[in-house]
């Protein structure tokens, strides 16, 4: 079967990518270093010829409001018109536990817009909302507000984060199953409280930087309460824990 990978070099792409091919499948990925470019849609009726299945994990280069949405909505038409062309089958698609409710996020309206785009274009569906990975968990602190001290700001909120590899392996059987014409949630097998994880992670590289709980923090720019990152209670659950992900996982190499 060709399943063709949007975002098929990234985090979880490559993984989706190396994967499929392991099992013998034809799996394409697809990005602007591939010669695939979502936005302007060069290169997808060429990707897209003989295809079964288009996983999509396509990603705004841009948080800020505008861009997101012209990049989600240009993007999302030009990847529908062109899947409708080539008569595709099944259209999968990586989002965010909470987008729903997040909406006070510029960027979580463009991904809720997306998500409607898919639901609306005629062509069967799988929408896989997940949880934030383990692996992005550095990036929070870096984004996250931090004091003259060098103290990082985090609210103490409940989330239930995720392996890049448990959110991988879903999204291949996502694409080798039914289309589900609907959403399926994914998340970490252990619920966590944010500040107290990130500190785990930045304690484990001997980051100087020290984490406190602070109720008023933002995350990225949101005030959450205790359900905004959790998922509902029907949700798959990865198999890989926090404490074998760090002990594991390298850190990734600073440039």
């Amino acid at each position: 079967m060709k399943i063709v990978v949007i975002g098929g070099t990234g985090l979880i792409g490559s993984k989706v990518v190396a994967s499929l091919s392991a099992q013998g499948h034809e799996a394409l990925a697809a990005a602007p270093s591939t010669g695939v470019d979502t936005l302007t849609g060069k290169g997808l009726d060429e990707a897209f010829a003989g295809a079964d299945v288009v996983v999509d994990m396509s990603n705004s280069p841009s948080f800020e409001d505008e861009a997101a949405m012209h990049f989600f909505e240009t993007a999302g038409r030009n990847i529908a018109r062109a899947e409708k062309a080539a008569g595709i089958g099944h259209h999968v698609a990586l989002s965010v536990v909470g987008t729903d409710r997040l909406q006070a996020s510029g960027y979580f309206r463009a991904k809720l817009a997306q998500e409607r785009l898919i639901q609306a274009s005629g062509i069967p569906f799988t929408l896989l909302h997940a949880t934030q990975f383990f692996e992005f968990l550095r990036g929070i602190a870096d984004f996250s507000k931090t004091d003259a001290e060098g103290i990082v700001h985090l609210p103490p909120r409940r989330f239930q984060p995720m392996a890049a590899q448990d959110v991988a392996t879903v999204v291949v059987e996502a694409a080798l199953a039914s289309p589900a014409n609907g959403t399926i949630e994914v998340a970490g097998p252990e619920i966590f409280r944010l500040d107290e994880l990130v500190a785990r992670v930045l304690r484990h590289d001997k980051d100087p930087r020290r984490v406190i709980a602070d109720p008023d923090a933002p995350y990225f720019g949101l005030d959450i309460d205790d359900r905004s990152l959790m998922p509902g209670p029907g949700a798959r659950l990865g198999a890989t824990s926090f404490d074998w992900w760090l002990a594991n996982v390298p850190a990734p190499q600073k440039r």
